[in-house]
C-alpha cells in the first residue's frame, strides 16, 4: 500500500488550498492520514470525496463541526500494520517512551501539531512519524508531507516530500 501522511494543513486560514504537489499525491495513494488541524470542513469534505481511503482525527484549531466528524484518536489496520493518528504528543523531550507507553498496541504513531517532521522509533518499536505541514512551515526551511509503502505487515520507503515553492 502506498500512504500520504499530512497535518497541519490549517486551510484556508494558512492557504486557500493543498498545494497541487499534495492534490497529485492523494490521487495516487492507497490512503490518505490526516493527524488534525484542518480547520474547516470544507477540505476534509474534498480530501474525502478525492481520497480512495481517509483516516484521520480533529486537532486543538478545529471546531465542533470537524469535531462531530472525526475522532479525537483514529485506530485502524493497514496491510497488517496498526495504524493510531492523533495530533498532540506533548514536549518532544521523553515522546518515545511517553507514546510506547500511552500506546502499546500500535506500530506506527502518526501525529502533528509542531508543523516540524518527526521520523523516530521508540525501544519498543513503535515508529512515530510527523509529516511536518505543507502549507505553513513556521520554523523550517520548507513545508513538507510524508509518504510511506506498507507490504505485509512492514512499513517501508518512508519518505518526507517538500514543498516546491512557487
Amino acid at each position: 500500500m502506498r500512504l500520504l501522511l499530512l497535518a497541519d494543513t490549517h486551510v484556508p486560514k494558512r492557504a486557500r488550498d493543498l498545494p497541487a504537489q499534495v492534490w497529485a499525491e492523494v490521487a495516487s495513494a492507497d490512503a490518505v492520514i490526516h493527524a488534525g488541524d484542518w480547520v474547516e470542513l470544507d477540505l476534509l469534505e474534498r480530501l474525502s470525496a478525492k481520497a480512495n481511503r481517509l483516516i484521520g482525527c480533529w486537532g486543538n484549531n478545529d471546531g465542533a463541526d470537524l469535531r462531530s466528524r472525526l475522532p479525537e484518536c483514529a485506530d485502524v489496520t493497514l496491510d497488517g500494520l496498526r495504524f493510531t493518528v492523533v495530533h498532540e504528543t506533548g514536549a518532544a523531550s521523553g515522546r518515545e517512551a511517553r507514546m510506547a507507553q500511552r500506546y502499546p498496541h500500535t506500530d506506527v504513531l502518526v501525529f502533528g501539531h509542531s508543523h516540524i517532521p518527526w521520523d523516530t522509533t521508540a525501544r519498543t518499536g513503535l515508529r512515530l512519524l510527523n509529516p511536518g505541514s505543507p502549507t505553513d512551515r513556521r520554523r523550517q526551511p520548507f513545508c513538507t508531507y510524508m509518504t510511506v509503502a506498507t507490504r505485509a505487515g512492514v512499513l517501508s520507503d518512508v519518505r518526507l516530500h517538500q514543498i516546491e515553492r512557487q
